[in-house]
């Protein structure tokens, strides 16, 4: 299928054939009919990409901020890399869709297959999005009307939050597409309307919908204008849907309304604001987010989770289907909000005419009538020659998001392997992924990868609580597996693993334990060899903050960051010790809620006798390092600074060891691509990565009960911990 993309680098619009997604629970499958450019909000991200570096930096200078203190912590060269790489990330293109529905995706209700919907789908033939972020469209409402449904409830939700009652006067700055129908709607709630915008002609149009409109020009002063326009009173509100750096529209609104007015801005302004007219007036100022309650929630769109209608009346869903039935009504009319049609085939130089052409309002774009376009694998390079020996790996790899790009794929492309596919659920990131990385072909349907003869390395790399099905999956379709940490979040998940892992043994499994790898933590091991003695083991970890409605927050798609990213550390530790933990005592930071155990000191005990520490934390800046070990030993100590330098005390001969930093990504990924070619041992014991696995565990139930967990070994495996008394 045919997708639109923007390329953030360098700011080249592609039209991109891509597989088509899959349907997910919660979603639906759309076959796109028509779908509408945003002028104003479109035009703005493609002038940010087609913006050099320093303008781009400018524009953001929270994220310039956000770069220098990586580059103090981390180094010049791997913050470049990350910089970068996500510059080289394509965008999709554009959230008005309208089309018919194809699939419906399990727990789904209310919609059914060949249903013509609204939705926030980008710009392509085929989307899937949310059972919640998308309506039926009525009867009386064609396609190209139709298109306008999530734009319009983006105005929706701003006249909403200004609470309009019959009779009230109110201003709209901005007569955009969002500002005309923004008129439109205040004027169907019995109001009368003032518009400005610097545009003559948009004057005109707002004109023809029953609003007073004045051009913002060097004659005209719109203070004065809408003094008159309340006569003498002040206006009741104003709606702001401008889009400039100025803090003007902000400023002028405060003066223009009367005492206790309301100001809602939708539009990007500047909000330097004035004290003064606020506090004399008592205004009320609120920012508008998008098309209503549930945008960027992820449990409203990620698991398609609507609110209780009794209680969240307006969400972003209910208001789609306002819009549309005023349109239906006719009491919002966009047909003269249409400056051109132009065939999806077009887009790039349907974005240039937007940029160019100051008059343009809304394009519409429109889709060819056919079968649709369901194909699920695209091939990107022609086929290559079948692999000689089977045990030459020829991979593919599931789940192609940000880490996938900036560390796996790299490292696999550096090791010279074949890389056969590339699947994502998510379209476009797939595809950039394989053509990026040199994939023979990209697809949205793992199990396309996984019954392919060609492929017999699988690389996972998807969302937490996928990793121990996948791994089960793989192990059970003859794929040697390596994985992300963790291995599992949860006992069921683990248990799985397990199974499959014993009815085929012959097939290497890897958890990505890179830290293991790293030159600093070789040089280590290396320098603990003669040790006749116990180790004191301390590790503290920055780990940073991270939002509570992040998923890796999420017990059940997460895990928590102690079973995500504290394996991570247990593993390191128990690897420097070289003998399995016995006991596990956490304790959490503060009295207990939602985001506790990202604070959690864990205590480990060895069976030779030795303790480690990990102290993972996450209220400390990002300015200072992320990662320190500190490893005692027989009157001698090393210590790791953030995989940057290595310092040893007291070691006869050992020198000081200071690079880029590396925490072993490359080396962990190829010397598991060597031990495909090569047969033998794996890397890192089967029974060793389900403790690991299970001491994370365990020290969620210390934290929680307060108890010391023993681990007990039971054959090749473990037996489930239990409190010591």
């Amino acid at each position: 299928m045919k997708q639109v993309l923007q390329h953030l680098r360098s700011g080249q619009i592609e039209l991109a054939d891509v597989p088509c997604p899959m349907v997910r629970p919660g979603h639906l499958l759309i076959q796109t009919a028509r779908s509408l450019i945003s002028a104003g909000t479109e035009r703005m991200l493609v002038e940010f990409g087609r913006a050099g570096i320093i303008a781009k930096a400018r524009l953001q200078p929270e994220k310039v901020r956000q770069v220098l203190n990586k580059i103090k912590t981390d180094g010049l060269l791997p913050t470049l890399d990350v910089v970068f790489s996500r510059l080289e990330e394509p965008m999709p293109l554009g959230y008005c869709n309208v089309g018919r529905v194809v699939e419906v995706g399990p727990g789904v209700e209310g919609f059914r297959i060949g249903d013509r919907v609204a939705s926030n789908g980008p710009h392509a033939e085929m989307v899937c999005v949310p059972a919640t972020l998308a309506a039926r469209v009525p009867e009386e409402v064609p396609d190209e009307a139709a298109a306008f449904t999530v734009l319009g409830s983006i105005a929706l939700h701003g006249v909403r939050l200004l609470q309009p009652t019959l009779g009230e006067r109110f201003v709209v700055t901005g007569l955009g597409l969002i500002g005309l129908v923004g008129v439109q709607l205040l004027r169907a709630h019995g109001c009368d309307v003032l518009g400005l915008d610097t545009n003559v002609a948009r004057c005109e149009l707002a004109g023809r919908f029953g609003c007073r409109a004045v051009a913002i020009t060097p004659g005209n002063d719109p203070l004065q204008a809408a003094l008159a326009f309340s006569r003498d009173r002040g206006v009741d509100g104003v709606l702001i849907t401008a889009a400039t750096k100025s803090n003007e529209p902000m400023r002028q609104a405060a003066r223009m309304c009367r005492k206790r007015g309301r100001i809602v801005s939708t539009g990007n302004v500047g909000l330097d604001l004035e004290r003064g007219a606020l506090y004399e007036r008592e205004l009320s100022v609120q920012v508008s987010c998008a098309y209503g309650p549930g945008r960027y929630d992820p449990v409203y769109e990620g698991r398609a989770q609507d609110y209780p209608y009794p209680y969240v009346r307006w969400t972003a869903g209910r208001n789609f289907e306002a819009v549309l039935d005023a349109m239906a009504r006719g009491q919002v009319d966009v047909h003269p909000l249409i400056s051109r049609t132009v065939a999806h085939g077009d887009a790039p130089e349907a974005y240039d005419a937007i940029l160019n052409d100051s008059s343009v309002l809304g394009v519409v774009l429109t889709y060819p009538e056919q079968a649709p376009p369901v194909e699920r694998v695209v091939r990107l390079q022609p086929l290559a020659a079948r692999a000689s020996q089977r045990t030459t790996p020829v991979v593919g790899l599931i789940g192609a998001g940000g880490f996938a790009k900036l560390v796996t794929l790299p490292a696999i492309r550096a090791a010279g392997v074949r890389i056969r596919s590339v699947a994502d659920v998510v379209s476009a990131s797939g595809f950039h992924a394989a053509r990026k990385f040199g994939a023979e072909q990209s697809t949205t349907d793992y199990r396309e990868l996984l019954a392919d003869p060609e492929i017999n390395t699988v690389f996972i790399t998807t969302p937490h609580n996928l990793h121990a099905p996948l791994v089960a999956e793989a192990l059970e379709a003859g794929k040697h597996v390596f994985v992300e940490k963790p291995l599992a979040v949860d006992e069921e998940g683990l248990e799985r693993v397990r199974q499959a892992q014993q009815v085929h043994p012959e097939l290497q499994l890897m958890v990505g334990f890179n830290r293991r790898f790293a030159p600093h933590t070789k040089k280590v091991k290396e320098l603990l060899t003669s040790r006749s003695q116990p180790l004191a083991l301390e590790m503290m970890v920055n780990a940073g903050y991270i939002p509570p409605e992040h998923w890796v927050h999420d017990p059940v798609v997460g895990g928590g960051r102690i079973i995500g990213e504290g394996c991570h550390f247990v593993d390191l530790l128990m690897h420097l010790v070289g003998r399995p933990v016995t006991s596990v005592q956490a304790v959490m930071f503060g009295t207990g809620g939602r985001l506790a155990e990202d604070k959690t000191t864990i205590i480990m005990s060895y069976a030779d006798g030795s303790i480690g520490t990990v102290h993972y934390w996450a209220n400390g800046p990002k300015s200072y390092p992320k990662e320190r070990v500190e490893v005692f030993t027989e009157g001698r100590v090393l210590v790791i600074d953030n995989w940057r330098r290595l310092r040893a005390f007291s070691f006869k001969g050992a020198p000081a060891m200071r690079i880029r930093q590396n925490k072993g990504h490359r080396t962990e990924i190829a010397e598991f691509l060597r031990c495909m070619g090569e047969g033998g041992n794996p890397l890192i014991p089967f029974a060793e990565l389900e403790l690991v696995t299970r001491v994370t565990f365990a020290a969620m139930r210390s934290a929680r009960d307060g108890n010391t967990i023993r681990l007990s070994s039971a054959g090749n495996g473990l037996a489930a911990p239990s409190p010591e008394s």
